[in-house]
């Protein structure tokens, strides 16, 4: 049996999960319309009038037509396909490791290791974007404001050149720069007044609609820049939920529970990205793996793994409680806990499957920070050797100073 988090959530916004001390077409038919009354136009006699003849009339339609078969055209050519999936082994790029001058150093570290990827921020934990953006949201309360990449695409590019593959990560729900300039959507006390975490944090209230409106903008505009995949961190309700649920008044007019919530967020956003050549992933907490219920932060693996493309549970040794999975000290057994971990979350899948709806691919994160005690190439090597040992080949690396340990991927 698998016990409570021993420590449940992001402080002093550095990643959620992680301790304040450790450094996701054009319909044509306008042609055949034109055809049929091109036809029924050709067959009438010319008029000696001032008003624009038959002729005149039939090249307009024709005009028409190129144009919206030139508008088709180039709707086709910018439509492009999702990226060749792959074996996805990444590292998480903070603000500052994404600017310019810092950015190469990363690189190398990728291109000399068995590694591929980069999660980079877009949407950090304090609110702020990365990126100038051209959203109205965005430029009204100023969250792109100082961004540490002046040109997002070109950035992308740097890495595409390198067969670097490339993860947005966009903070969800928790948005203090958001709450803190809009505070209609902040998550607000039954008095009333913006409601904070223990560290101080503002949240935004999930049932804003508002807020899905802007963070799917943020996903289709880097999107539009060329990023191969949207990763949502933090979609969820703020945790140690009893606590909170006493003291904040959801705008939640239809009882909609906390996981569908985040199902019809994720359903939104589907539909608000169809078009766009991104795959789409979640991070969610390590012990969704195997709670039986969403432990009240909305996270559900049932409801969220049929609905993305990866899914990232954040499986950090440091994190779970004694005696989890029935391991005296899970922070001393990171083969044992992953291991654990990985074989409930392929389950769940397996059942998924088995009830005919598909399933996310399973695309854990580990640990490479030190939390209680300090973590060592060897640590790093037993989570990666555990999810090999199960058929799991991809992985995603954190730490939020980006000190790695790079001879662990060696």
């Amino acid at each position: 049996m698998v016990t409570l988090l021993l420590i449940t959530g992001c402080t002093n916004n550095l990643s959620q999960n992680e301790s304040e001390k450790t450094p996701s077409s054009f319909d044509n038919t306008t042609q055949k319309d034109g055809d049929n009354q091109i036809n029924n136009l050709s067959n009438k006699p010319k008029g000696d009038t001032d008003e624009p003849g038959e002729a005149d009339k039939i090249d307009e339609i024709e005009e028409q037509e190129n144009v919206e078969n030139e508008t088709e055209e180039k709707k086709d050519v910018k439509k492009q396909e999702k990226p060749n999936k792959r074996d996805v082994r990444g590292i998480y790029l903070n603000r500052n490791s994404i600017k310019e001058e810092n950015v190469d150093k990363f690189i190398n570290m990728v291109k000399s290791s068995n590694l591929n990827a980069v999660v980079i921020d877009v949407k950090d934990d304090y609110g702020k974007l990365t990126y100038d953006s051209e959203i109205d949201l965005a430029n009204e309360i100023g969250s792109d404001t100082n961004p540490s990449v002046s040109d997002l695409e070109a950035l992308i590019n740097r890495f595409k050149e390198e067969d670097i593959y490339t993860i947005a990560r966009i903070v969800t729900f928790k948005d203090p720069y958001l709450a803190e300039h809009k505070t209609d959507v902040a998550l607000k006390r039954k008095d009333g007044s913006v409601w904070s975490d223990k560290a101080g944090t503002k949240w935004i209230d999930p049932y804003k609609k508002e807020v899905w409106e802007y963070v799917t903008d943020i996903a289709a505009e880097v999107s539009a820049h060329g990023i191969d995949e949207i990763q949502y961190d933090y979609i969820r309700f703020p945790e140690n939920a009893k606590k909170v649920d006493q003291e904040v008044a959801f705008d939640n007019p239809n009882n909609t529970s906390k996981s569908d919530l985040i199902t019809n967020y994720l359903e939104f956003s589907n539909e608000k990205l169809q078009d766009h050549p991104v795959y789409v992933s979640a991070d969610v907490f390590g012990l969704v793996t195997s709670a039986g219920d969403d432990m009240g932060i909305g996270q559900k693996w049932e409801k969220i793994s049929p609905l993305i493309d990866y899914i990232s549970p954040m499986t950090y040794p440091s994190h779970y409680a004694p005696n989890s999975y029935g391991i005296d000290n899970p922070n001393d057994h990171p083969y044992d806990l992953m291991t654990k971990a990985m074989e409930d979350a392929i389950e769940k899948n397996k059942q998924l499957k088995n009830n005919g709806k598909s399933t996310a691919t399973i695309r854990p994160w580990i640990q490479d920070f030190d939390l209680k005690r300090t973590y060592t190439e060897k640590d790093v090597r037993d989570q990666i050797k555990a999810l090999t040992d199960q058929d799991i080949q991809q992985y995603l690396v954190w730490n939020a100073g980006n000190k790695y340990t790079e001879s662990a991927f060696n």
